[in-house]
């Protein structure tokens, strides 16, 4: 039985849904009531950020609580490594006697978790199977002081990888509209000037086998993005069985259910569908908690359109890592006290209405396939580096240019900006012991602007180097 001091806990995770793809969020191509109905009475992140835009090394973070360079969980079907393997998230909730079910994607490698993972499998990597498993669990009869710990993963609106394919889609087709119905293109689907020079190269190479659609005309891309929003609706319909399961139980109220998508899609911005990069489309993600003591709307009646009214629901702007913050959060309002050495830390406290003073005002997101790259997110800019290329750096306004279409590290006015942001990358990497703040063949630094002279000095006093070179 639920309390207080340990509520049930509800872990819904889509894959490949960027932040907004979402109606909540104000996106009029799409309709999500059940993803709104979790934002009516909990607070959505707006500035949420996946650790690293592809499935197994975001995923491993969010059940690790660790970057992927901490863990060594790089690149899809790479496995938790065993020391990390007891304080994960299932293992934690496990241990302080929850009972934990886990239905859905796995992907980490095997696509369907296993009991050591402190997780009972209720199904495995099939859409059309998460629901109902979960339902039962919802339903079992459980020991009066036994909470219980769900996490319900799917896979769409991952499918659209099938689609841009042209292949057969896993969970049932989808009906083609005229091209008239079709969303417009993005206000963003040009390719940024500057871009930096592997990207598009990387991108051609894995077309024949991962359908990134870089020869796709505008017609194209339009269904695209129609099929990626019929797919998240697809998966927000699912999301509403299992919220209506979970008030029919009579377990709303007691329940925190949280929200969130293991990485983005490039949805035809930049002319870029698939993930791997370091844009929005990719890197941020949905992040909605819903506290305990605010249950989750009911469905809306049929007469009102199947809306959710969302104008008075909560928002919070501060820098969020999935891959880091949600393990601690689920931890806080567990009374589960989690490993201390983990960088992340609970949102709990925004939920509430609180601003702690201490949190960050950096985050950084990290991508290592098909090239490996850094992202610096500060409250107004946003830093982009990637391993080789002789343009390899780019910097956005994040107030001014959310569309990240005006490349300012090309600009001289902005230098000191570039300047700060190379210096927060450089102490990030020192801090974490993230070797792309080292790693190169001739023994130089991969941020740019510090030598190797620069970096032995930092790495041994800390102190920065009076200029960048």
């Amino acid at each position: 039985m639920a309390t207080p001091k340990h509520p049930n806990v509800l872990v819904i995770c889509t894959d490949q849904q960027f932040a907004g793809a979402m109606s909540c969020a104000g996106n009029e191509y799409l309709d999500t009531p059940a993803m709104d109905r979790i934002a009516a009475t909990g607070t959505r992140f707006t500035e949420s950020y996946c650790a690293a835009p592809v499935c197994t090394p975001s995923r491993g973070a969010m059940l690790t609580g660790r970057m992927p360079h901490e863990t060594g969980i790089t690149e899809n079907n790479d496995a938790i490594p065993e020391e990390y393997r007891d304080d994960t998230v299932g293992r934690l909730f496990e241990e302080a006697g929850y009972e934990c079910g886990y239905a859905g994607k796995w992907h980490l490698p095997d696509s369907e978790v296993s009991p050591e993972h402190g997780f009972e499998c209720l199904s495995g990597h099939d859409d059309d199977r998460v629901v109902d498993p979960c339902l039962d669990f919802l339903s079992r009869d459980r020991d009066a002081e036994t909470p219980f710990m769900l996490v319900a993963s799917f896979d769409d609106p991952h499918n659209i990888c099938e689609y841009a394919r042209g292949q057969n889609l896993p969970w049932g087709s989808l009906n083609e509209p005229p091209l008239e119905e079709c969303p417009p293109l993005p206000s963003n689907h040009a390719v940024p000037p500057f871009e930096p020079e592997t990207l598009r190269p990387e991108m051609a190479d894995r077309h024949k086998t991962l359908g990134a659609m870089v020869d796709a005309s505008p017609e194209e891309w339009r269904r695209y993005r129609n099929a990626y929003y019929r797919l998240v609706e697809r998966v927000d319909a699912r999301l509403g069985r299992l919220l209506d399961g979970l008030d029919a139980e009579g377990a709303a109220e007691e329940t925190l259910v949280v929200f969130m998508s293991d990485h983005g899609d490039g949805n035809g911005a930049h002319q870029i569908n698939q993930k791997w990069l370091l844009y929005e489309e990719q890197a941020r993600v949905p992040f909605v908690v819903n506290p305990p003591g605010e249950s989750v709307p009911s469905s809306p009646p049929e007469g009102d359109g199947g809306r959710i009214n969302t104008d008075d629901s909560r928002t919070d702007d501060h820098l969020v890592s999935t891959g880091l913050d949600l393990l601690p959060t689920l931890c806080d309002y567990a009374s589960i006290t989690p490993p201390a050495d983990l960088l992340g830390e609970s949102v709990r406290p925004f939920v509430t209405g609180e601003d702690p003073a201490g949190w960050r005002d950096v985050l950084v997101t990290e991508t290592f396939d098909p090239i490996e790259g850094r992202m610096v997110r500060s409250d107004r800019y946003k830093y982009i580096v990637y391993k080789r290329g002789r343009q390899r750096e780019q910097l956005f306004d994040m107030e001014d240019d959310r569309g990240e279409l005006v490349d300012l590290s090309v600009a001289a006015d902005y230098d000191d900006v570039l300047d700060d942001h190379r210096r927060h990358l450089l102490e990030w990497c020192r801090k974490t012991n993230d070797l792309f703040g080292e790693r190169h063949p001739a023994g130089a630094p991969l941020v740019p602007g510090f030598n190797l002279k620069d970096l032995q000095t930092y790495m041994d006093t800390g102190e920065e180097p009076d200029a960048i070179e």
